[in-house]
């Protein structure tokens, strides 16, 4: 018999997905914080390096200090270099664990206008990569991207913008470059317009300094899963003085919000059917609002009224006070402890949507509107079977995060799955992805409607069972579901 394929050898390994171990050339390079700043830059001097990682006694980093800090905090004279290295060093360390990928290094350093990430295992340093490291990611274009958005003074600045972010996507796509790092990068970008629309709009509002608020993300951005085609997702979290009633507070945010839709939409994502979006009333609350809506879906939320209220369940805080969503998740924790009917609606509905395969392993494929050639869903029926039994799993091991492939690492050991058997769910959610981004890729070339429906048998034979491999290995995380939520 034929062996079957391996969707991990059919996604190959890309460049941008090479762990950043791989990357670090030498042991790092560290100094204590008490080292007098001469010592620290002899030393830079003799290793012939530009950095230097500050650590604690423990081999945790504190910061960071470079030639450019030397040149710009240090008066070259008298004497300033027996002065400690703590002093003058940036405190603003990203840490990163050795086997993330090179692609979240560049976007960490692309979000934050850094040039180096320490990687950290178990709390320690154990390397360090520069932005020469990883060069040949730079030229992509994610920089130019990144310093064109930084730099839009405008609205129409950034649609223009919002063009280039679209093309660095399709080229990646052309490139061959996986589905994880191209939505990883597509979600960061949008992420950095967003924020650079929200700036500008908010600008020249007042009468809000005393309220506290932050725009979150939800549904497939918050998750840091955005195609070539996606709509928007969002929200509004605010607090607001004693005194001042939520729905004052509200009027005020609502006009703003809007426009920030609008922009967006302009921007290439549309308008979300739904409304989700943080212009309508219903999605800009206080946190006594939002604690409360969660409350009501969780208690006493129909199987119905949970399904159009899963995406809610994958926001994280985009711009603002970001303490005000992990309040959120806090609470969020406090109402799911122990709450195993709420844990198996959400999984009655996740199993209401089964992958498209049939008793002999073919493919049911259905006709929409009549029209010609059957086909199936790859969002609907592909790759959210894997985000919705991701997200229960989540919930119900109450980790934060929002990627379904963080989920799926950070919550499936509790459950005693076998890593190779999670893997497996992995490989096969990118595969489906990385067919969704050719397709919208081929749509957008050819100047079609962009859609997730595909005619499976217009594939090639290798892809045609790469795709009936990913779709068996969506059967198994619902056998899983099913397993654990059924009582």
């Amino acid at each position: 018999m034929e062996a079957p394929p391996t969707l991990h050898g059919a996604l190959g390994q890309q460049p941008l997905g090479s762990p950043l171990c791989t990357l670090a050339k030498r042991p790092p390079l560290h100094c204590a914080p008490d080292t007098p700043l001469s010592e620290v830059v002899d030393l830079m001097k003799t290793e012939n390096v530009g950095s230097i990682l500050v650590c604690d006694q423990d081999d945790r980093p504190l910061g960071i200090f470079t030639l450019y800090d030397l040149l710009k905090n240090v008066p070259l004279e008298g004497t300033a270099l027996k002065r400690p290295v703590g002093s003058v060093m940036c405190s603003s360390v990203i840490g990163l664990p050795p086997d993330a990928p090179a692609f979240e290094a560049a976007l960490a350093m692309e979000q934050n206008r850094i040039r180096h990430v320490a990687l950290v295992e178990a709390g320690k340093l154990v390397g360090v990569v520069s932005e020469r490291d990883l060069f040949t990611l730079q030229q992509i274009g994610l920089r130019s991207v990144g310093t064109s958005i930084r730099e839009a003074d405008s609205i129409d600045d950034l649609v223009r913008v919002s063009g280039d972010i679209k093309q660095l996507a399709h080229n990646m796509v052309d490139q061959g470059i996986g589905a994880a790092q191209v939505t990883r990068f597509i979600s960061t970008l949008n992420d950095m317009l967003t924020v650079r629309i929200i700036d500008i709009e908010f600008a020249p509002i007042g009468g809000l300094e005393e309220v506290k608020w932050c725009w979150m993300a939800m549904g497939s951005e918050g998750r840091f899963e955005q195609t070539l085609f996606t709509d928007q997702d969002n929200g509004i979290v605010f607090s607001h003085p004693d005194n001042v009633e939520a729905e004052v507070i509200r009027q005020r945010f609502l006009p703003v919000a809007q426009r920030i839709n609008q922009h967006l939409a302009r921007c290439g994502f549309s308008l979300c059917k739904g409304h989700i979006m943080a212009g309508n009333p219903l999605w800009c609350l206080s946190l006594a609002e939002w604690r409360n809506r969660f409350a009501t879906w969780i208690h006493r939320g129909s199987a119905p009224e949970l399904l159009n209220a899963t995406i809610f369940f994958d926001f994280r805080a985009l711009h603002g006070a970001g303490h005000l969503v992990e309040e959120l998740r806090n609470a969020l924790d406090a109402l799911l402890k122990g709450n195993r009917l709420f844990l198996k609606k959400m999984a009655e509905n996740a199993l209401g949507n089964r992958p498209p395969l049939g008793f002999f392993r073919d493919f049911t494929v259905a006709s929409v509107g009549g029209e010609e050639p059957p086909s199936i869903d790859l969002k609907m029926n592909g790759v959210a079977i894997f985000v919705d039994a991701a997200r229960i799993f989540s919930l119900s091991a109450g980790s934060h995060e929002t990627s379904t492939v963080r989920r799926f690492t950070k919550a499936t050991p509790k459950m005693g799955l076998a890593k190779e058997r999670v893997d497996g769910w992995i490989d096969a959610l990118h595969y489906i992805q990385l067919l969704r981004l050719r397709q919208h890729r081929k749509q957008m070339l050819l100047n079609v409607p962009v859609s997730n429906r595909l005619n499976p048998y217009s594939l090639n034979h290798l892809d045609r069972r790469f795709l009936k491999e990913a779709l068996k290995q969506a059967k198994d995380v619902q056998a899983v579901l099913e397993k654990y939520y059924r009582f």
